[in-house]
């Protein structure tokens, strides 16, 4: 659709909000007028988002082309140059320029992109305790797919060439070009999304920096935050385990069932934990984070970890196997997320499969990493095939003027923060812009407590509205930052 969001959709959207009683964006005090500025912002950017999240863009099959066209629309009404690209039939990504206009004498800096994707996986409707769809708001939490990932993420970036613009039309001279594109197809590796756009229309997204998702920003237990700034990113394969055995009629059960062997090949393989590996990134996450993580003994085994003293770091390590979430950035992961095998109750099938999620550490071998799995299991009636083969990228720098950005805006938002480098376990766009020779950086700017952080790829996703807010303000303050004088 082509225009401004209908009269009725913004209509709508902004009652739900006042019956929510959704107002305030932060704990802390600000002058009225500000206070009064900020409500109206976070009224028109939730109205945004809830009409993305209404565009079913579930991947397969995507059918992201209307959420472009609506970005779009969005960008054209406050006189962006925007364009929409169609990699295939229902497929798109919207790119939207606002181009510097520099000062007497000085040449440009290289362009910064600000992106997302359109795309969402898949949901299990009856899990889910609301329509996902129907971007509902309750008691100020918008809850829906894509909210987190990544359609929130969108709109702070649409919000925040909003704010660039109008400072322009003030007189405002910006230093160089600011980019925003929104793919297709991340959820399902991006061949339609930034890899067709990387082969095809290099010159429309040609830039020295990109602040895409893949980081976190987290509330820790004492209600303080910090920000997890990727860097980097683990290299997502496929491995296929199949067992073999013998076939027959179920009346007569048979020593070396496929689905027995099977079974005892996923348990070994889930009690199996590969080695503890420290990059330059993850020991420096795990250095800064110990200096304000509020649980004593973690942090005493965050310190341990970035130690270097490979008694300290086992120890350290062995402590922080209760938190998933950084036992992950630790090691090469493998999780087992499909079984197949089998075609009657009554039938004894002669092989079976399974499908392994391996997640390698960056520099990390998956064909070691397969040969410490076929060690575990031991059985040669159970083979390991590699179904797809990630592609590794490299790791950012934190000493450059993109890293000091991001601390000064975090900080103008909430000046107890603490910026830290992150190896993120999740695949991203960015690995494809870093192998081109893109500086890109991974952020999620929302701030969220660990129950709402899970809920990713999982049900009932949802987003506070008050950190929707926080991450409006603090990619506009990165955008800011980077691209005025």
């Amino acid at each position: 659709m082509r225009g401004s969001p209908s009269p009725t959709l913004r209509a709508a959207a902004l009652g739900l909000l006042a019956a929510a009683g959704v107002l305030a964006i932060s704990a802390s005090a600000r002058p009225l007028a500000a206070q009064a500025g900020d409500d109206a912002l976070l009224r028109e950017a939730t109205a945004q988002l809830q009409a993305m999240i209404r565009l079913n863009t579930s991947n397969p099959p995507g059918n992201e082309l209307l959420t472009a066209r609506f970005l779009d629309s969005l960008f054209r009404a406050e006189g962006i140059e925007s364009q929409v690209f169609e990699s295939a039939p229902g497929r798109g990504a919207v790119v939207a320029r606002i181009r510097a206009t520099g000062t007497a004498g000085t040449a440009a800096k290289s362009p910064l992109i600000l992106m997302g994707h359109m795309d969402v996986v898949g949901v299990v409707r009856d899990k889910w305790t609301v329509d996902p769809f129907a971007a509902e708001v309750r008691d100020g939490v918008l809850y829906g797919r894509g909210a987190i990932d990544d359609k929130g993420m969108l709109i702070a970036n649409f919000q925040a060439m909003k704010a660039l613009q109008r400072r322009v039309r003030a007189g405002t001279r910006l230093t160089r070009d600011v980019i925003f594109v929104a793919n297709a197809d991340e959820e399902a590796g991006g061949e339609f999304g930034m890899g067709w756009l990387l082969r095809t229309h290099p010159e429309a997204i040609r830039a020295e920096y990109a602040l895409n998702e893949g980081g976190r920003t987290r509330v820790m237990s004492n209600g303080k935050r910090y920000v997890a700034l990727q860097m980097a990113e683990k290299v997502s394969h496929v491995v296929t385990v199949t067992a073999t055995g013998p076939d027959g009629h179920a009346s007569i059960p048979l020593e070396g069932n496929a689905i027995g062997r099977l079974g005892r090949a996923l348990a070994a393989i889930a009690a199996h934990r590969e080695p503890t590996v420290l990059t330059p990134t993850t020991t420096r996450f795990f250095q800064s984070l110990a200096a304000v993580w509020p649980d004593a003994a973690e942090a005493r085994a965050m310190a341990d970890v970035a130690s270097g003293d490979a008694t300290r770091v086992e120890h350290g390590a062995a402590v922080l196997r209760a938190v998933p979430t950084l036992d992950a950035v630790l090691r090469n992961g493998i999780s087992p997320t499909i079984v197949q095998g089998g075609i009657r109750s009554n039938v004894i099938p002669s092989e079976v499969s399974a499908t392994l999620n391996v997640r390698t550490l960056p520099g990390e071998s998956l064909d070691a990493t397969v040969a410490r799995l076929e060690r575990a299991v031991n059985d040669p009636l159970v083979r390991f095939t590699v179904t797809s083969r990630g592609k590794d990228s490299p790791a950012m720098s934190a000493e450059n003027e993109f890293y000091a950005a991001v601390e000064r805006a975090a900080r103008r938002v909430d000046p107890t923060i603490t910026v830290v480098p992150y190896l993120s376990t999740g695949a991203t766009d960015s690995a494809d812009l870093r192998r081109a020779g893109y500086k890109a950086y991974g952020l999620l700017p929302f701030p969220l407590e660990m129950p709402d952080e899970e809920r990713m790829h999982g049900n009932d996703e949802r987003l506070p509205l008050t950190a929707f807010a926080f991450g409006i303000r603090f990619v506009t303050g990165i955008a800011e930052a980077l691209a005025l004088p």
